[in-house]
């Protein structure tokens, strides 16, 4: 049984096709520069390979591209559209309305459009892909939308809401939402299986930490807080974006610089964060500079480093204890100073790291725990796999 596993954007389109049985991913591929003149590469399981320019005016093209390249020519993998058993689609923002996968109809994708206003770059997108993926496929091909937001809505309304009037988040959605959640989710439920527990007895602190970065307080296997807010620019310092800030310099900044809403808005999620600071957006040059000594940089992987611990040690707070601190994400897997500088010094929350371990070449982006064997607070790395957990949620939506 496979899945197309659809991650979106308003000019590209990210799938991987995935076989259920064995769960691996017998294709993947990116449509880019969708609307401008379009590239197209795909990869299958056995390293055949296609990399070519194409002509994408809208993602119906892009699609019947996948489509045709899936089932024909040198790196086809299917026979034909019929082994594709359902389509899952990735969407940003659900809002208040979705705390779980849905089947698509004509209702969930105008209300993915409605939600526009909390995702105006990502919520279009993923209901214009969606549609054109509809015109592609025959009808009797189920197709489900998996939101970021959704595992988030288990958080309570007193770490949700903002101090704000009331009628911001009554007439106006105001609130924190939460996103990576599907990241979230996997990483969790795959460290419980994987080490023989349950997830309804664990506290866990997820970190997901990449371009975009977040940290989940998982308790007894629910999200009950999260650092990115209504949008995902609340919280750590981030690649381009700027994090957590003080709501008036946002109004300040507006006068001194004489930004209007969007410029500013601009400003924070593209300017800002290791690049406005260190100078670089790629978390390995701003390591690479720090290690030479640029200040900058210095100070730009200081401010992230800090805020993941210090988010660290408030979710423990929250759930009045911890079990398990989880690192997953491009920068999580991979980045080892990072893992040895924030678990420095917690032993007083049970952490003894294994730093030997922690830096050895062969923990990159492997399951593996690099806390020492006596330590009461476990610390993980744990591969991140939010297409994988796309397909199991569209699997168990339809039976199949």
């Amino acid at each position: 049984m496979n899945i197309l596993v659809i991650n979106a954007g308003s000019s590209s389109l990210k799938y991987q096709l995935i076989n259920m049985q064995n769960e691996t991913v017998i294709a993947k591929g990116l449509c880019e520069r969708i609307g401008i003149d379009g590239k197209f590469i795909h990869t299958t399981h056995d390293s055949r390979k296609v990399s070519e320019d194409c002509s994408f005016p809208t993602h119906k093209e892009a699609f019947e591209k996948v489509v045709k390249t899936l089932t024909t020519g040198d790196a086809s993998v299917i026979k034909s559209m019929d082994e594709i058993n359902a389509v899952g689609h990735r969407v940003v923002h659900g809002g208040e309305v979705y705390s779980e996968t849905v089947k698509i109809d004509e209702n969930v994708v105008s209300k993915i459009e409605e939600l526009k206003a909390f995702a105006p770059l990502h919520n279009p997108a993923n209901a214009l892909a969606i549609r054109a993926c509809q015109a592609v496929f025959p009808e009797s091909t189920p197709q489900a939308a998996v939101f970021d937001t959704a595992f988030h809505q288990t958080i309570p309304d007193f770490a949700y809401m903002y101090g704000l009037p009331y009628e911001c988040y009554e007439k106006h959605g105001i609130r924190k939402y939460g996103f990576h959640g599907s990241s979230h989710r996997f990483v969790s439920g795959f460290l419980a299986e994987k080490t023989g527990r349950k997830l309804k007895n664990l506290k866990v602190i997820s970190c997901h930490l990449g371009n975009g970065s977040s940290i989940a307080a998982i308790c007894n296997g629910e999200s009950i807080d999260t650092s990115m807010g209504f949008t995902p620019l609340d919280g750590l310092l981030m690649g381009t974006r700027c994090g957590a800030l003080d709501p008036s310099v946002v109004t300040h900044l507006q006068k001194e610089l004489g930004f209007t809403p969007d410029q500013m808005n601009d400003y924070m999620n593209k300017k800002s964060g290791l690049l406005g600071i260190g100078g670089y957006s790629d978390n390995r040059e701003i390591s690479d500079n720090a290690y030479r000594g640029d200040e900058k940089a210095i100070l730009a992987t200081a401010i992230l480093r800090y805020g993941i611990k210090k988010y660290i040690g408030a979710y423990a707070a929250a759930m009045g204890g911890l079990d398990v601190v989880i690192f997953t994400g491009g920068i999580g897997e991979n980045a080892a100073d990072i893992r040895r500088d924030v678990c420095f010094d917690m032993e007083f929350l049970g952490i003894e790291f294994d730093e030997p371990k922690n830096s050895l070449p062969e923990t990159r982006g492997q399951f593996v725990k690099v806390s020492k064997e006596n330590s009461k607070t476990e610390v993980w790395i744990v591969p991140t796999n939010e297409e994988l957990m796309i397909a199991k949620d569209t699997k168990e939506l339809f039976g199949l």
